[in-house]
């Protein structure tokens, strides 16, 4: 499970390093994933019928999920991984606001409350840092829209193998982004289509847009799903909840050692002094999230909440 959770973090990580627009990249991820996601479910003849209805909403949740990559790596060229990931894990919080409206159920005080705390956090590193509004901004849409794709596809999760689900949103998706293409292009002409490809040198192969894009669909995306699949098999959904929470941790220092980052987000823009909004900013997303994290697992540690996981609920 942890290693699916790292190779989740990658992601940012190879974001930065395609050069490619968030639009443009989006729509590589999505066809290559189905592509490779097709080719398994061949080999393996793992076919599953879905019904005309749930195609529906396997096609609304495609393309929600390819919005809110545009928002992620939108966030990543707009700031940089380190922002993009800090203001995504606020998604959970979205997620616990949302799903009430969604399956007509009650909130509760206490995770208002909480997410008025992420909430304050995004607001103190703008604050402090409003050169990355743009970044900031992308990224909280890529939560909301996290957080809504999760709470649709929550309805049909337990109806279809996971893979199968997969294909159908991969694809959905990368139709939905083909559509909006020719607008990115009428309006800016000059963005690249084409991945940057630079011989078969070393250094030509660390700037080759293909390789990354390989990675990050077959790797980042299919790899780590399967990885993730068999875990769920034998893990517990604390186990589990808590592994996928250390993703943007992962994914902060995996910038921190690729591209630096600390220097740009630990210490203020081109000084060296502290950057108090960025720290007390993520200070208190990460506090809501925990908080949120063990409000949610805490009936596990109750007599009622052990007999249940022992007994197979999970």
């Amino acid at each position: 499970m942890h290693v699916a959770v790292l190779l989740w973090g990658f992601t940012g990580v190879l974001g930065r390093a395609i050069t490619l627009d968030a639009p443009v990249l989006v729509w590589y991820r999505m066809l290559l994933t189905a592509v490779f996601m097709a080719v398994i479910l061949l080999y393996r003849k793992q076919w599953v019928k879905i019904q005309r209805r749930d195609l529906t909403q396997l096609a609304i949740v495609g393309c929600l999920m390819g919005l809110h990559w545009v928002a992620f790596y939108g966030a990543i060229k707009l700031a940089n991984i380190s922002i993009a990931l800090v203001c995504l894990s606020t998604a959970s919080i979205f997620t616990s606001l949302l799903d009430p409206i969604v399956n007509k159920g009650r909130h509760d005080a206490k995770e208002i409350l909480l997410g008025a705390l992420a909430i304050a956090g995004v607001y103190l590193i703008y604050r402090f840092q409003q050169f990355y509004g743009l970044g900031i901004a992308s990224g909280i849409a890529a939560a909301i829209l996290s957080s809504v794709f999760t709470v649709l596809n929550k309805r049909i999760a337990n109806k279809y193998p996971a893979r199968t689900m997969v294909f159908y949103e991969m694809s959905t998706g990368w139709l939905f982004i083909s559509l909006l293409l020719p607008i990115l292009f009428y309006y800016v002409p000059q963005t690249k289509f084409i991945p940057a490809s630079q011989g078969i040198s070393p250094a030509g192969l660390l700037h080759n847009d293909w390789i990354w894009l390989i990675l990050l669909s077959l790797c980042c995306t299919v790899w780590a799903q399967s990885l993730a699949l068999n875990a769920l098999k034998k893990l517990s959904s604390f186990t589990v909840t808590l592994s996928v929470n250390l993703e943007p941790v992962y994914g902060i220092l995996l910038a921190f050692l690729f591209y630096n980052e600390n220097r740009e987000i630990i210490f203020s823009k081109n000084t060296g002094n502290l950057n108090y909004g960025f720290l007390g900013g993520m200070g208190l997303i990460l506090l809501s999230v925990v908080l949120q994290m063990i409000r949610l697992l805490k009936p596990r540690y109750s007599v009622s909440g052990f007999v249940k996981e022992k007994g197979g609920i999970d």
